[in-house]
């Protein structure tokens, strides 16, 4: 039996490699012991970045989210659950999987998960805050605060130059939105506005670019998150751009500062110069909760022209839920949890607390009990006094979250300030997650 199994094991290996679904097993302890090639694809990771590590350290989802840990804990399949999360590059994946529990002479040894990737699926059927088939302009972005308008203005200076241009933000601040209503501010007119996410890592993806560029011009082409690309490809994507610089304009995206993603060799240095002559950095919705209620107020009216919706009111228990939030998936997030509230809506007239989904009410709840403020540490006759390891930890938890508030999750300029350096605030920062 052992040599039957040796001789199959290439097979194996090889069959793993070559289907076009993504294989992720861990074993007893959450731990990746298989990573195909696949996988890679769909989540823009390495195997040595999971490998040997738990699953919550390399993802931003919570335990009770993994369908992974859920059949560790149970035991039991889980199938075609779609699932979307952010990995550790700010990429939003969405999937559908099956994931099974591995047993060995009857004792539980780890799970195993295939995963089809529809995330470009997802972006066909579902973009965030489009109005039906309106045209997105910049007078249609609905923006309060002042960094908004600050976007706004630079959008519209970049629109009359008509040359490359950089929009910097996290994944659903929305980018994209930015990106078409630069293009439909252009004076003259391109012909048509078409994006082109990059996030695959296959040559095949660049090569079908290149030729569908020769039939393309005066065209307005979003590549979405050259971040995501290997830097090979990055500078394939520059030398393409540069021989086809008259014909279109080119806008770009990434997730971070890209100053940290030419540090890490995330980003061409040489990719980044060539769109960094008008960058956009559009702020994550938590920076800019002026904007949330006009935003909630758009969607409504929207949503009333096109379904008869008959809400009219938000009542302030909702709007406060609403402000103290941190929306890590942004404007996306937002949008689909009105998506989820109108979809359970009757002939209600005022949005009220009750009427929220209950993911977001616990979450509410849980970001309530667990944010801090300065005030928190300050020594008090009517306090209780904390165990001084306990005190510290949250102390230096709030201090970091603050010193990253400050620059704009900008890790290098974070620990320069902080006198220390950017490896050991990004180790603590991770540890503090835990």
């Amino acid at each position: 039996m052992t040599n039957t199994m040796d001789n199959l094991l290439p097979f194996y290996k090889f069959a793993t490699e070559q289907v076009t679904v993504g294989i992720h097993a861990v074993d007893i302890l959450g731990k990746t012991i298989i990573y195909n090639e696949k996988m890679k694809e769909i989540e823009g990771l390495n195997s040595v970045d999971v490998v040997d590590r738990s699953i919550l350290e390399v993802f931003q989802f919570e335990q009770q989210e993994s369908t992974l840990l859920k059949v560790l804990h149970s035991g039991k399949p889980v199938l075609s659950v779609k699932q979307t999360y952010w990995n550790r590059n700010g990429q939003e994946i969405t999937t559908i999987n099956d994931t099974y529990p591995v047993f060995e002479q009857g004792n539980l040894i780890g799970a195993i998960e295939f995963s089809r990737d529809i995330t470009t699926l997802e972006r066909l059927i579902f973009q965030p805050l489009k109005r039906n088939s309106e045209a997105i302009t910049l007078s249609t972005i609905a923006a309060e605060s002042q960094l908004m308008k600050e976007v706004k203005e630079r959008s519209l200076k970049a629109a009359h130059v008509r040359m490359p241009v950089l929009l910097i933000g996290e994944a659903g601040t929305g980018k994209d939105l930015i990106a078409e209503a630069i293009h439909n501010q252009l004076s003259p007119t391109n012909e048509q506005f078409i994006n082109l996410p990059c996030h695959s890592s296959d040559d095949h993806f660049i090569n079908k670019f290149e030729q569908e560029l020769l039939h393309l011009s005066n065209c307005t082409i979003f590549c979405e998150r050259i971040d995501l690309l290997s830097i090979d490809l990055q500078n394939k994507l520059l030398q393409i751009l540069m021989e086809n610089r008259d014909q279109n304009l080119y806008i770009a995206s990434i997730g971070q500062d890209p100053i940290d993603l030419v540090y890490q060799n995330q980003l061409s240095k040489e990719l980044y110069y060539y769109f960094a002559t008008i960058t956009i950095n559009i702020p994550p919705l938590r920076y800019r909760t002026d904007d949330i209620l006009p935003i909630i107020h758009d969607y409504f009216h929207r949503y009333l022209n096109r379904y008869g919706s008959t809400i009219q009111e938000v009542e302030d228990e909702v709007i406060q839920a609403f402000l103290t939030y941190e929306w890590p998936g942004n404007l996306k997030e937002l949008e689909l949890l009105l998506d989820e509230i109108s979809s359970m809506i009757t002939t209600e007239s005022i949005l009220k607390f009750d009427m929220l989904p209950l993911h977001f009410k616990l979450k509410v709840q849980d970001f309530n009990e667990t944010s801090k403020k300065a005030e928190d540490f300050v020594i008090s006759p009517d306090k209780e006094l904390l165990p001084l390891d306990e005190y510290l930890r949250e102390a230096e938890f709030y201090y970091l979250q603050k010193a990253m508030e400050k620059y704009d999750s900008n890790i290098t300029k974070a620990a320069e300030a902080l006198g220390m350096s950017r490896q050991n605030l990004q180790y603590r920062l991770r540890k503090m997650k835990k």
